[in-house]
C-alpha cells in the first residue's frame, strides 16, 4: 500500500496535482492548511483522501483530527499547531503515546521530518506549496506498507 501524506498547500494544488499522478497513491493523506480547496483535492485523486483541519482552514468542516489504522499501526494525524510543532515534536510524540498511538502525522512548520526516536514515529510531510527548510524545496513523505504491513517512510522533493 502506497500512502502520500502532504500538508500546508494553501491552495496553491499545482504540485499536488503532479505528485498524484507520479505516486500513484493507495491513499492520501492531508495534515491540513488547503486553504478551502478540500474538494479539489479530493476530486483529483483516484483514492481516498483523508484531509484534518489546519489553522488556516477557516469556516471549514473538515475534521480536527482523525485516528486511523495502517497496516499494524495505529495512526494520529492533526496539523500539529496546538502541540508546538515550530519548536520540535517532542510534545507532539508525547501526547500520541498518550493517546495510544504507533504514528503522528503532522504539518504547520513547513519542514520534512521522520522521527522515529521515542518509540513513536512522528511523520511532517513539510509543505508542497510553502516549503521552509533550507533549500526552500516543496516536500511531501511516501509512506509505503509491506505484505506484512511493516511501514517504510520516504521525504520526497518536487
Amino acid at each position: 500500500m502506497r500512502v502520500l501524506i502532504v500538508s500546508d498547500t494553501h491552495r496553491k494544488n499545482n504540485h499536488y496535482f503532479d505528485v498524484l499522478r507520479q505516486e500513484q497513491p493507495d491513499l492520501v493523506i492531508h495534515c491540513g492548511d488547503v486553504g478551502g480547496s478540500e474538494y479539489a483535492l479530493e476530486q483529483a485523486a483516484d483514492c481516498p483522501v483523508q484531509i484534518v483541519l489546519g489553522n488556516n482552514d477557516f469556516c471549514s468542516c473538515l475534521p480536527g483530527e482523525l485516528e486511523l489504522e495502517l497496516g499494524s499501526y495505529k495512526v494520529w494525524v492533526t496539523h500539529g499547531h496546538k502541540y508546538y510543532v515550530t519548536m520540535g515534536n517532542e510534545y507532539i510524540k508525547r501526547e500520541a503515546r498518550a493517546r495510544g498511538k504507533d504514528l503522528v502525522f503532522y504539518g504547520h512548520s513547513h519542514r520534512p521530518v521522520i522521527d522515529d526516536g521515542s518509540g513513536i514515529i512522528a511523520v511532517n510531510p513539510g509543505s508542497l506549496s510553502y516549503p521552509r527548510q533550507e533549500g526552500h524545496r516543496p516536500s511531501y513523505v511516501l509512506m509505503e506498507l509491506d505484505g506484512e504491513g511493516k511501514a517504510a517512510f520516504e521525504i520526497k522533493y518536487v
